[in-house]
């Protein structure tokens, strides 16, 4: 018996010490495969600028074209007048307004970073209660904040902006009492906010808001004044439909316009220049799609893999959109360099499969 104990440990630590050496060999196996694939040369051509996942020592300095008034510290937010009770709060990274008229005020937009600050900002200039909160869709960036401002009596939207809140459920976004399908026309006092639906684009439901008096257009995460939009076009959930959304822009009557976002407000420039680079960015992408070859510099191991042949031409398409926009781009948008490839990959896919 003590010889089959003997034997019997004996054989256990074999087995033990078995699956060890095999653990470590694969995991040297795979540290190597890894190490392969990591350090094998990069696609020729490559932009100067990091691709999605490769570190950056020091992004490009943002020019004094894209910057907006100083935010005092202190306050945590600034205000900008356009005349008539109208005003914009921003902390110089999201953007809010309010109306004030003769029996209170109503707010568009109440983002989760400014909402603490928008019943201070309010009070800087009235004591009126706030009646109204105007949503222009449904993302918590933008509307999260809602519950901080309290009961308000109306909340104003369009109707796919309700749809969407109620399968959120969020309790942070309270759902509209008040919503419409084309146009809604809020009368204020001797005021009137214009608001209407033009299509999706960044997501169902995201309106215009145009107030005439003070001819200042807000329309939320389409227009970026003198800044590259934000990643993959804002997120757009339909890329066509969010370009067309900055031409319906152009062709408005207006003369100031809030994105909701950054650190100032847009002119007509500002949305030219961004048509401007939306029109570079489609025939770069177009262009790069027609001339890169499937398969090329493709490890002929993997030719097997569909999604490795499909990685390594996207992949090459979206470096050469990426350089042939860096010379004229680089230095006229603030942030190129932070959101190129994101915008090249998502201008390529929609070319090639919407």
């Amino acid at each position: 018996m003590r010889k089959i104990h003997i034997a019997h440990r004996a054989l256990t630590a074999f087995v033990v010490g078995s699956c060890m050496f095999a653990s470590m060999a694969f995991a040297q196996s795979s540290a190597s495969s890894v190490d392969d694939a990591i350090t094998r040369e990069p696609y020729p051509q490559m932009p100067s600028i990091p691709p999605i996942g490769v570190r950056t020592a020091k992004y490009f300095d943002v020019p004094a074209s894209a910057q907006g008034p100083a935010v005092d510290p202190a306050k945590g937010y600034r205000l900008q007048g356009f005349g008539s009770g109208l005003y914009m709060i921003t902390d110089n990274q999201i953007q809010s307004m309010f109306l004030v008229y003769d029996r209170g005020v109503v707010v568009m937009d109440a983002p989760q970073s400014l909402a603490s600050h928008i019943r201070q900002g309010i009070a800087e200039v009235t004591d009126k209660p706030i009646t109204h909160l105007i949503y222009s869709h449904s993302h918590a960036d933008h509307i999260g904040g809602a519950k901080t401002l309290g009961d308000i009596p109306i909340i104003i939207a369009h109707d796919e902006t309700l749809r969407l809140l109620k399968r959120d459920a969020d309790p942070e976004r309270p759902l509209p009492t008040v919503t419409f399908k084309d146009k809604y026309i809020l009368h204020a006092g001797d005021q009137a906010l214009e608001l209407s639906y033009h299509g999706p684009g960044h997501v169902p439901g995201n309106i215009f808001i145009y107030a005439p008096k003070q001819r200042v257009l807000m329309v939320i995460d389409y227009v970026f004044p003198g800044w590259i939009p934000w990643r993959r076009f804002a997120v757009a959930q339909d890329v066509v439909e969010a370009f067309a959304r900055v031409e319906d822009i152009r062709k408005m009557d207006w003369d100031t316009i809030v994105g909701g976002h950054v650190t100032r407000v847009g002119t007509r420039e500002d949305v030219e220049i961004q048509s401007e680079f939306y029109r570079d960015i489609k025939q770069a992408a177009a262009t790069a799609l027609a001339t890169t070859k499937v398969g090329e510099t493709l490890n002929p191991l993997d030719s097997g893999n569909p999604w490795a042949i499909f990685d390594n031409y996207i992949d090459r398409v979206a470096a050469q959109c990426v350089n042939t926009l860096s010379p004229k781009w680089a230095n006229r948008l603030a942030a190129f360099d932070t959101f190129i490839w994101d915008q090249c990959y998502s201008m390529e896919q929609t070319l090639r499969i919407d």
